[in-house]
């Protein structure tokens, strides 16, 4: 399994089998081939792309599902929604669909399918397959991921003809258009079958889109082919693909270096490494958005239930301290749960700005002495990074801490099977699913969610409100009132600092320029090579 926490299978949903099943089960190869990890020498292939991705490829390879960064990255490649959005601008384009809505006020939307869309097994994409698709998401006994940005608004998907659907609403939902690039409609004759979902979930791929899977070796690389049949906006721009997965920094940086480097592309460049590359000719660059380290309390366990404690322990925290050294500079101290790039932040009506003799007080005022904290984390590498700042900064404030990273399997089959924990500090980015609030928001904080019960906080009365609110906030249609909601909201979050940021830091990819064209670095984990070229 992959150590990175936000781009695994972040919120695992599994239905009825549960969070562990994802995490427990024997990853196999979907399909036939050798393990080859692509080893042609100093990128010497002109037909092939080969690619570091630094997180693990062996989680689920399920659309509706997954938020496993290398997964859901080969699948922008491979699938396509009725409409999907450009991976910087997040504008969204037509793909299975011919035309953007018309009016993003309506309450009802028709899409007509493009001519020609087939699935890679040769078979004609229809209307039958949107519904299908659709069904899953909205179905509550599912209870998949993507679900919980849809369910809120989109009342159903309805067959007109073979060739044009309907999407129902709730009611008017203006950021639906860029939502629709989640639901990747999958073909009903081949999800339908029985154990179709257990395959997609260790990697069994059918898309429409530029590029087809042709093997899949978990923990070592999946690799793709330009898919002849494909007739729509964006197609391949090169022969063959093969993302390797290195989740070891080290051996990720090596697979990039030098005038032999076997890979033109990787992602997750460690801060530390920037600048060798560069002066190695390479380009480096980043994006800021989302990604951020936080902090999860266990509100069952106390002290942990009084709110005074959990803002004590977020006050605490040297944050230039942690951003100069763990971080090299990369990274913000959270003011928001949104980054302060985002087109809706606003600084919260409590910002935990670095004050320990405030974190003494609540302490203090919540009547707690001697707290000795264990502390599990994932080890990411830079979550690892700042953990001793953490320790060292509740240290100071007379709390004694033990630090406990794991990996994230480990970690998570804990939290799956809800063994007593104190605080967790891991890594997330919803931007891997879009930009709007209310997304990124939906991401974590829903009824019956998962995090919820990590937390044991979503039948709190607080929690409730959240939700009432979110849901207001979901409902209205002007932009700017929704906007003011939204950020009522984001102060309740602030205030009660259950599952909370402590700071947004930056991606950073690399490339060989000599080798590969038309990248753009990302702010959310994995690439999108869909207008790279070889040169």
């Amino acid at each position: 399994m992959s150590s990175e926490f936000s781009r695994r299978d972040f919120l695992r949903y599994s239905g009825a089998t549960g969070a562990a099943a994802l995490i427990a089960s024997t990853l196999s190869a979907c399909s036939g081939g050798p393990a080859s990890t692509g080893s042609v020498g100093a990128g010497s292939n002109k037909d092939l792309v080969t690619a570091v991705i630094g997180y693990g490829n062996d989680g689920s390879w399920d659309p509706t599902q997954t938020a496993s960064a290398f997964a859901m990255a080969g699948i922008q490649h491979m699938y396509e929604g009725l409409l999907d959005t450009d991976p910087i601008t997040r504008e969204p384009f037509p793909a299975l669909a011919t035309a953007l809505p018309t009016d993003l006020n309506a309450t009802s939307w028709k899409f007509t399918l493009r001519d020609g869309a087939k699935w890679h097994d040769g078979q004609p994409v229809t209307a039958d397959d949107v519904v299908f698709t659709f069904e899953r998401i909205l179905d509550p006994q599912a209870n998949v991921l993507t679900g919980n940005f849809f369910r809120s608004w989109l009342q159903e998907v309805k067959k007109i003809d073979d060739k044009n659907v309907e999407l129902v609403f709730k009611f008017a939902f203006p950021d639906a258009a860029p939502r629709l690039t989640i639901a990747k409609i999958m073909p009903k004759h081949v999800f339908s079958q029985p154990g179709a979902w257990d395959a997609a979930k260790t990697g069994k791929a059918v898309g429409s889109g530029p590029y087809k899977q042709t093997a899949h070796n978990p923990k070592s690389n999946t690799t793709f082919e330009a898919f002849a049949d494909y007739n729509g906006p964006r197609p391949a721009t090169v022969k063959k693909m093969n993302w390797l997965t290195i989740v070891d920094a080290a051996a990720r940086v090596a697979k990039i270096s030098g005038g032999s480097a076997e890979a033109q592309i990787a992602d997750n460049i460690p801060y530390a490494n920037v600048d060798q590359l560069k002066q190695q000719g390479l380009t480096v660059e980043g994006g800021a958005g989302m990604n951020h380290m936080f902090l999860m309390f266990n509100t069952a366990t106390k002290p942990f239930d009084d709110v005074r404690v959990r803002q004590a322990l977020h006050y605490a925290i040297d944050k230039k301290k942690l951003i100069d050294v763990a971080l090299k500079g990369h990274g913000t101290a959270s003011s928001s749960f949104l980054n302060e790039g985002h087109p809706d932040h606003k600084r919260a009506s409590v910002v935990y700005d670095y004050d320990q003799e405030k974190a003494k007080a609540l302490l203090k005022e919540a009547g707690v002495t001697n707290l000795t904290i264990n502390l599990m984390a994932v080890n990411v590498s830079w979550i690892a990074d700042c953990l001793p700042t953490l320790a060292a900064s509740w240290e100071a404030i007379g709390v004694k801490t033990t630090l406990e990273p794991q990996d994230t399997a480990a970690l998570f089959t804990k939290m799956d099977q809800f063994q007593d924990y104190q605080v967790v500090a891991a890594a997330s980015n919803p931007n891997q699913f879009g930009m709007d609030a209310d997304l990124i928001m939906r991401y974590n904080f829903v009824p019956g969610g998962l995090w919820m019960k990590y937390s044991h906080w979503g039948e709190s009365k607080d929690a409730k409100s959240l939700f009432a609110q979110m849901d207001e906030a979901t409902k209205e249609p002007d932009k700017a009132a929704k906007t003011a909601k939204v950020q009522k909201y984001l102060d309740l979050i602030a205030e009660q600092a259950v599952l909370y940021p402590v700071v947004h830091t930056e991606l950073m990819t690399a490339w060989d320029p000599k080798k590969l064209s038309g990248i753009r670095a990302q702010a959310y984990p994995g690439i999108n090579l869909l207008q790279a070229k070889r040169t």
